[in-house]
């Protein structure tokens, strides 16, 4: 059910409004304020989906009821109600974040359209911002280690840049834990981060993948298609495994990084892109580089700032934060209590080789939370985390 809250002074007018919207859906929940301040005190104590609110008011007027509800609580799409006076003034408060204006009389179909366009609106603010707690949350960094915390300072003051990062690691690890945190706190993080497992996906088809193509470039080729790198624009593109890259398509990303423009394959016509790039590897380039397999221009206009997560046998302090973070996890995908790890259990998770790192360690945990006791003990990890 909608709530929408209506503020206006002339009763009649408000009166009108509230009839066609609850003629017009009986699933709307409809409030009423008669001046701004008794408005704004409504939107401090409930939660409303659409406010429609006049702008010239006694005690408080229409614009100041937008900046005040504004800073209380952002996401409510508001409809301003002008007279043929206030157009100017209804004009402005779209700049100032109103979603449209109503002229006075209220014409029905445009006042109807309105409000479901705003009540979509909404609904998507909401979904979007669920989402995005949602991704968050799966790509959070726990531990306190010297290595992480060190990490996590990196983070902190490189994110706010347009800086190229370089991550390195052992598989496993989680190096794109960091590229999703280094997104996720710039400035770019309402745009998208696309992407790109370059081990993934076959040499001759790479340059298409992140170049895009155009009809007839190839035998597959029935129409035109967008790259990662345009589909990055405006955000971040990861690139994963960048040292399983064919030489070709190192050629292309080379140019991309130092002219800000791309071509599709089997176009000559330049497209510009303003795109962060992070990338990540497991591999030693600087061998790469000496083998012939890496470019070496490449990799110094990649690698500004250069990140190395290390194994998780050298941060076995963290194992203790991880399986709580894992348990954690686990109950909540599968909609069971939470288990216990005791002391002894998780003493010898400590010990343990980690050679497939943070990927092992869940994986383990996960057969440990299903086949372990009620707590999971010494004896359980014995049992079943080596097998």
């Amino acid at each position: 059910m909608s709530k929408i809250l209506v503020i206006e002074d002339e009763a009649a007018i408000r009166r009108v409004l509230v009839k066609i919207l609850s003629e017009e859906n009986d699933k709307y929940q409809l409030s009423e304020a008669e001046n701004g301040l008794d408005g704004i005190e409504l939107i401090r104590k409930e939660d409303f989906d659409l406010v429609l609110c006049d702008i010239k008011m006694p005690k408080m007027d229409g614009v100041e009821v937008l900046e005040t509800a504004a800073a209380l609580k952002p996401e409510i799409p508001f409809v301003m109600i002008s007279g043929h006076g206030d157009l100017d003034t209804a004009v402005n408060t779209m700049r100032l974040g109103a979603f449209d204006y109503i002229s006075k009389p209220p014409d029905l179909n445009r006042l109807l359209n309105t409000v479901r366009n705003a009540l979509d609106r909404k609904e998507l603010v909401v979904e979007n911002k669920r989402l995005k707690k949602k991704v968050s949350k799966n790509y959070e960094m726990i531990g306190e280690s010297e290595s992480i915390n060190h990490i996590k300072d990196i983070i902190e003051k490189v994110a706010p840049t347009d800086a190229r990062v370089m991550i390195t690691g052992p598989n496993g690890t989680g190096k794109e834990l960091v590229a999703h945190w280094l997104h996720e706190k710039s400035p770019r993080s309402a745009s998208p981060m696309v992407e790109v497992n370059c081990a993934a996906i076959p040499s001759e088809l790479i340059e298409s993948e992140l170049f895009g193509h155009v009809k007839g470039a190839f035998t597959s080729a029935i129409k035109d298609r967008a790259g990662k790198f345009e589909a990055a624009n405006g955000g971040t593109i990861f690139l994963d495994e960048i040292g399983d890259m064919s030489l070709s398509a190192q050629a292309k990303v080379l140019r991309a990084l130092q002219e800000n423009r791309i071509s599709r394959v089997g176009s000559d016509k330049d497209i510009k892109i303003d795109v962060r790039v992070i990338a990540a590897t497991n591999k030693n380039l600087k061998k790469e580089i000496e083998n012939g397999n890496f470019r070496e221009d490449l990799y110094h206009r990649l690698a500004v700032i250069l990140i190395n997560v290390p194994s998780l046998n050298d941060r076995r302090d963290d194992i203790p934060l991880l399986v709580d973070h894992f348990t954690e996890k686990i109950a909540e995908e599968q909609g069971t209590g939470k288990k216990v790890f005791n002391p002894a259990a998780l003493e010898l998770l400590q010990q343990y080789d980690w050679t497939g790192n943070i990927r092992e360690l869940r994986n383990v945990v996960e057969r440990l939370c299903i086949l372990g006791g009620k707590e999971v003990t010494e004896e359980d990890v014995r049992l079943f985390a080596s097998k």
